[in-house]
């Protein structure tokens, strides 16, 4: 008989025949116990597919990296802390001294700033380039590129890209191609599909769907990739909890729902804000006026609920001081949870190739759940807060 201290450390095996649970078990490992010492002396002859080390996956990681390459319609997945860590990741794993990644201008800015100083310190080029004009890409394509990055929509002003076409080009002269999917995620779209080798998505976003757990993919289609990156991925020690993957899990059986409302609820409230004298625009795949939007109609499926406000020269400095009249719309950055975000976000300063024409600050909206009546209320109430505003002003 073992003594108690031996048998508090020790957990005893049940039996889980006739158990079945809709919900993902938490598998929470660091260990791995083997059978024997031939067993542990030969954990490597696993394969990818294999248990070792906690870091490598356990079943609840492997549950959700498989529902994302089922979704993607990619070979394999393997998870990150981030989505930014994601993109930095895959970069980093396929890139070395003397490569060039060409970006588009439009791209989430710390993908610009990882570019422009861990890139460039490590004897990597960035060449930015337009996200509309594949010709303006031919050119920028040095004999040296071995990555195109791709973000569609763009970051911000939601840009769509040509994603066939860019994969052809690159393709052609010997580059991956990589695609940051987190607007439309792979209900809306499949970049794998549409010749990309590479997709990331931002989990933290739509397939969390409750702004509480900061999570990234990367999806390829080649085995021998995945490999890489899984060699890669383990040798810089990046994992991710279990636990978190639970909740991304859990909030992915609602993404569907939730994204559904989310895009009708937008282009509500986009009608209505379109109508604004105080508007100029409203970026938005979906409206015909956004650039790429034959591209959108041609390859998504549909929209997410993340659009951009930019406005008049006139209301536009007023603009932050309104934010403060909302009540339901929360200030805050990210997207694709529960609650619905309004972000201010300047967009001069992360553009190189091409200046932004129109004010510099842009209003990202990000829809949630919420009732689409209080919604539309609030974005009066932001409305009129910013004519008080406007009209304050003019009184100085």
């Amino acid at each position: 008989m073992n003594s108690d201290w031996t048998q508090c450390a020790i957990t005893p095996a049940v039996s889980h025949d006739g158990f079945a649970s809709l919900g993902v078990a938490v598998y929470r490992a660091s260990t791995i116990p083997f059978e024997n010492a031939h067993a542990y002396a030969t954990r490597r002859e696993r394969g990818s597919e294999g248990y070792s080390y906690g870091l490598y996956g356990t079943p609840t990681t492997r549950t959700l990296e498989r529902k994302i390459t089922e979704l993607e319609q990619g070979r394999r997945t393997l998870l990150t802390p981030s989505g930014q860590a994601a993109i930095t990741a895959a970069m980093l794993c396929l890139l070395q001294t003397g490569d060039q990644v060409l970006i588009p201008d439009t791209v989430y800015p710390p993908v610009r700033d990882f570019a422009d100083q861990d890139l460039a310190r490590l004897g990597i080029e960035a060449a930015y380039y337009d996200p509309t004009d594949i010709d303006a890409l031919a050119r920028r394509m040095g004999g040296r590129a071995r990555l195109v990055w791709v973000e569609s929509p763009g970051s911000t002003t939601m840009e769509v890209q040509d994603l066939p076409a860019i994969a052809a080009l690159a393709h052609a002269r010997g580059a991956l191609v990589g695609c940051d999917n987190t607007w439309a995620t792979p209900l809306n779209f499949k970049p794998l599909a549409h010749g990309a080798d590479i997709v990331v998505e931002g989990l933290t976003k739509y397939f969390c769907g409750h702004s509480d757990v900061i999570m990234g993919s990367i999806t390829v289609r080649d085995a021998a990739l995945a490999d890489r990156l899984r060699n890669f991925l383990g040798r810089q020690g990046t994992g991710v909890s279990a636990d978190d993957c639970a909740l991304v899990l859990r909030g992915l059986e609602t993404m569907a729902l939730r994204m559904s409302y989310n895009a009708r609820v937008a282009a509500s409230l986009i009608e209505a804000i379109r109508r604004q004298p105080e508007v100029a625009r409203v970026l938005y795949p979906a409206l015909p006026e956004t650039p790429g939007h034959a591209v959108w109609r041609r390859d998504f499926q549909g929209a997410s609920g993340v659009f951009s406000v930019v406005f008049t020269p006139d209301a536009a400095p007023h603009v932050a001081a309104a934010l403060d009249a909302l009540r339901i719309f929360v200030i805050g950055a990210s997207w694709g949870g529960t609650r619905s975000l309004a972000a201010p976000m300047p967009v001069r300063a992360h553009r190189t190739v091409r200046g932004w024409e129109g004010d510099d600050l842009v209003l990202r909206l990000s829809v949630g759940i919420e009732s689409e009546t209080d919604l539309a209320e609030d974005i009066d109430r932001f409305f009129t807060a910013l004519r008080r505003e406007m009209a304050r002003g003019q009184a100085r």
